[in-house]
């Protein structure tokens, strides 16, 4: 059964299911360099939640155009905004619905500029691709903030401190090369978007044909690698592990491969 956020027409972003199993959501502001704002975020939200409950969908991509997968976040939007109002309506947390209620897994496929929000978007997925052409950066110290949906945090925890303190104080840009050679991107093209795009529904295919229950298990163990010890996370993963012997897609997969069959999987 087809995703409801395909069959859905929205003003900023373009959904569709190019392939089994994948739901590929376009930022779509092209005017704007699809710079981030608030009603942009409330689509992609609904469409990744969307994507998330469907049971027809077992991986998601998020990309923009040639020009920018996401330039920033709307300056216009907030420029005159006050502390009160950013304060009282916590601004920028509902951006962090890809990291913190999203499920299933999510490539970001990264061409052109990620400024700002957009670099922290691309940061929020669990899989990077990017373009040799891609531009990222955390920019907001030349805006005089710092990066406020959790750019100081991801990057640091990826690149480390020093190299993280030197790109958010100075501001300056890196990139897909580098985004690559610093363990940010999981696969750099050479190519444009259409290599790119390519090579991201390859993946998001091949992760949607396993079993959706593993998958989840998979993605949230990986996860918790960056929040616990390693005895925590090791002993989380056992946990799941154990766990999965209680799935059907346990028994189907580990007796399809000893009569070395291609497994159905139920997904439960």
């Amino acid at each position: 059964m087809e995703s409801s956020a395909v069959s859905i027409t929205y003003k900023h972003i373009i959904c569709s299911a190019p392939k089994p199993g994948v739901g590929l959501i376009v930022l779509n502001r092209p005017q704007a360099l699809n710079a981030l704002c608030n009603a942009l975020i409330r689509e992609l939200n609904d469409a990744l939640s969307r994507f998330d409950e469907s049971k027809s969908i077992g991986a998601i991509i998020i990309t923009g155009n040639e020009k920018a997968f996401a330039a920033g976040a709307d300056i216009k939007e907030m420029a005159e905004m006050t502390f009160s109002v950013a304060y009282s309506e916590n601004y920028t947390a509902s951006w962090s619905h890809l990291a913190n209620n999203i499920r299933k897994p999510v490539i970001a496929a990264v061409d052109g500029y990620a400024l700002g929000g957009g670099c922290e978007l691309a940061l929020m997925a669990d899989i990077l691709y990017c373009t040799t052409n891609a531009t990222f950066g955390q920019p907001e110290i030349k805006l005089g903030v710092v990066p406020g949906s959790g750019g100081s945090q991801r990057l640091t925890r990826i690149v480390g401190k020093s190299k993280a303190m030197e790109l958010i104080l100075t501001g300056h840009s890196f990139s897909g090369k580098e985004a690559g050679k610093w363990g940010l991107a999981a696969k750099v093209v050479d190519g444009g978007r259409g290599e790119l795009v390519a090579a991201a529904i390859e993946t998001a295919e091949q992760i949607a044909s396993y079993s959706r229950v593993a998958v989840l298990a998979a993605k949230e163990v990986v996860s918790k690698s960056q929040e616990l010890s390693l005895k925590e996370g090791t002993d989380y993963e056992r946990r799941l592990f154990h766990g999965l012997f209680g799935t059907a897609d346990q028994k189907i997969g580990m007796s399809s491969f000893s009569a070395k069959k291609r497994p159905v999987w139920s997904h439960l």
